[in-house]
């Protein structure tokens, strides 16, 4: 079994990574500090999956630990690399944090590679590199924008770290560009976890079917879109997780076409925030209730996915509808029902 190390592998992407992995034979490595993630979730992955996973409570941070992790995990054959911290509105407010933790942690990832001979790289990046785009559906070839964010450019400089690092060191890389994952693995044992207020659009909206909030606020109504609220492409967590899957034996194989290539991950449809209030009822017959608020500074007016490309080159493709996504975000909230985790 090839092994592979996967940072930030407890995390809501991560853990449904380990998963695809593991179901796709490989053998998997998790690095992670457990800042934002539960222990738990190990223990879910191995029971969802029946296989066992080796872990490592590490600070990618520290040069010395990352080092360590290579030597006690020899022949590694490929990194995927979520680790980050990734909440927009706190990396306006810290940003020196959010470049520290981001592009350090990526940096002392990339240096143990070189180190240790690890030549494969997957990138965990985003749409929103693309910020406002000038046309839509969005291609790799649209111009990458000044981020709006200090997160954003952590992206936008992790995909230049990658791009310069692959054309003089024995690296070779991927970098997924995806757009806005959501649900939940079907068990209901691994989803996504937010503290306090959600600062994603589904977790609000099955939080306040649940009766924890109120009412959804959902911000902008005038924008030039079809209802006036913000346009998203959402794709489902597992078809996320089997892109990366795809990326991976890509470069095993020595697919790739050049050293350090890019893929958009998503649907290809654009969602309003209203298509999804109306699509979660459909999928779980419960109408919530919602506000129109005034717009929030920062949001994209409308962005989705032209996919094409992952499509032709990685043999990936969405499959799950909007309705599967919910109503599997709906299983989990519920699964969430009493548990601290």
């Amino acid at each position: 079994m090839k092994k592979i190390l996967v940072t930030g592998g407890t995390g809501y992407i991560g853990s449904h990574t380990c998963v695809e992995l593991l179901n796709a034979g490989y053998e998997v490595v998790i690095a992670d500090n457990l800042s934002n993630s539960s222990i738990e979730v190990v223990d879910r992955i191995q029971e969802i999956s029946g296989k066992k996973v080796s872990f490592h409570k590490v600070e990618l941070c520290n040069r010395a630990e990352v080092d360590r992790l290579f030597e006690q995990e020899k022949n590694m054959e490929a990194v995927i690399h979520f680790a980050a911290k990734l909440q927009v509105n706190e990396s306006v407010q810290e940003p020196v944090m959010y470049y520290e933790n981001n592009l350090f942690a990526q940096i002392n990832v990339l240096q143990s590679m070189l180190k240790f001979g690890v030549k494969h790289f997957v990138f965990s990046s985003s749409c929103t590199v693309y910020g406002n785009p000038d046309a839509l559906p969005v291609t790799e070839a649209a111009e990458v924008k000044k981020a709006e964010s200090p997160y954003g450019n952590t992206k936008q400089m992790g995909e230049e770290i990658l791009e310069h690092t692959c054309k003089t060191k024995p690296i070779q890389a991927i970098s997924l560009r995806y757009f806005n994952p959501v649900g939940a693995h079907e068990s209901a044992l691994i989803g996504e976890v937010q503290h306090g207020v959600p600062h994603h659009l589904v977790p609000f909206i099955t939080e306040t079917a649940f009766g924890k909030r109120p009412h959804l606020n959902v911000f902008g109504s005038d924008y030039k879109t079809h209802d006036g609220t913000c346009v998203r492409d959402y794709i489902h967590v597992v078809d996320v997780a089997t892109a990366h899957i795809a990326a991976v034996e890509r470069l095993l194989r020595g697919s790739n076409e050049t050293e350090f290539e890019i893929f958009n991950i998503g649907t290809g449809i654009g969602y309003s925030v209203l298509d999804m209030v109306k699509a979660f009822a459909k999928a779980t017959g419960i109408n919530i209730s919602y506000q129109l608020s005034p717009r929030r500074a920062g949001d994209v007016e409308a962005v989705y996915a032209d996919a094409t490309k992952a499509m032709s080159k990685l043999k990936w493709k969405a499959k799950y509808t909007i309705e599967d996504m919910l109503r599997s975000a709906w299983n989990w909230e519920q699964k969430q029902k009493g548990t601290n985790n």
